[in-house]
């Protein structure tokens, strides 16, 4: 990259800009820095910072951009974070409908950041707000996080979804009963209904259901057209989030007590090898109940 000015592997499009400076050091990266995003994928995160914490200057902005729930703990990513990093730093997490190949090529583009520190929130705002990219900031942070995380599980609902040859009618009340998942969940673990009807939740959502440029719709369309999760995982050089993040959503639903229909069937469908259109017929013979 340094030598290209260009990720050949992932953006090979976009010349990187004349300020941009690639390291593969750590410690070169984090010396003097203000403000650090992190864009580690979920599995990895909490290795990673275990050992980046101790070179972060004292009294920084981290800014989380990592879309996911850890398995097991249950943990939203700024609390790996905060595990990792303890106080030393002010926690926030960037989310939204932000394919990163349209961001670069000057695609105007709306995010939202969830921080509880009002001071830090303007600040990364401020920092973060340029050109194409607006960035409005949300006190919610639990809710920020979470609808960043489990609209993956609805896109992989509505790939499947498109993949199986169901049409738009199928497609739009996946995204619709999936927000209400989104915001139930979200509502137990202390997150506001609202923020799921904003960027970090709606917008997202309907992104990652519908765009071309979704990995994790992709994934959903490769399985529901009839190749395992293994095959299809196994030629990708990018992280679906959401493959991981249906077992977490799954097993936090399960300790508050929240069903989750559409979380169940595809984790059913990824993990279990049901027949996606099995797991359809059984969502549309669930009870009959009030919207």
């Amino acid at each position: 990259m340094a030598a290209d000015r260009r990720n050949n592997r992932y953006l090979p499009q976009i010349k990187l800009h004349e300020l941009v400076t690639p390291t593969s050091d750590a410690a070169v990266a984090l010396q003097s820095a203000e403000l650090v995003l992190s864009v580690v994928p979920s599995k990895f995160l909490r290795g990673t910072w275990q050992q980046l914490a101790q070179l972060l200057p004292d009294a920084i902005d981290v800014v989380s951009a990592t879309k996911g729930i850890e398995p097991d703990s249950g943990l939203r990513m700024t609390e790996v974070l905060a595990t990792c990093i303890g106080d030393r730093a002010r926690l926030s997490a960037l989310s939204g409908p932000s394919f990163a190949l349209e961001l670069a090529q000057g695609q105007p583009t709306a995010v939202t950041l969830g921080c509880l520190d009002a001071s830090s929130a303007e600040r990364v705002q401020r920092a973060l707000s340029h050109g194409p990219l607006r960035v409005y900031r949300n006190s919610d942070l639990v809710g920020v996080e979470l609808g960043g995380a489990l609209k993956n599980v609805i896109a992989l609902a509505a790939g499947i979804s498109d993949g199986l040859g169901l049409g738009t009618n199928t497609r739009a009340g996946l995204i619709c009963r999936g927000l209400k998942e989104m915001s139930v969940l979200a509502a137990a673990l202390g997150g506001q209904p609202q923020t799921l009807a904003g960027l970090a939740g709606l917008g997202d959502l309907v992104l990652t259901c519908t765009g071309p440029l979704s990995r994790n719709r992709q994934v959903g369309l490769e399985v529901g057209g009839g190749r395992s999760l293994a095959e299809v995982t196994a030629g990708m050089s990018m992280v679906a989030e959401g493959v991981v993040t249906v077992t977490s959503a799954r097993q936090v639903a399960d300790r508050h007590g929240v069903e989750l229909p559409i979380t169940n069937q595809v984790y059913d469908i990824l993990h279990g090898g049901k027949d996606p259109r099995t797991a359809i017929d059984e969502l549309l013979a669930r009870a009959l109940v009030e919207e």
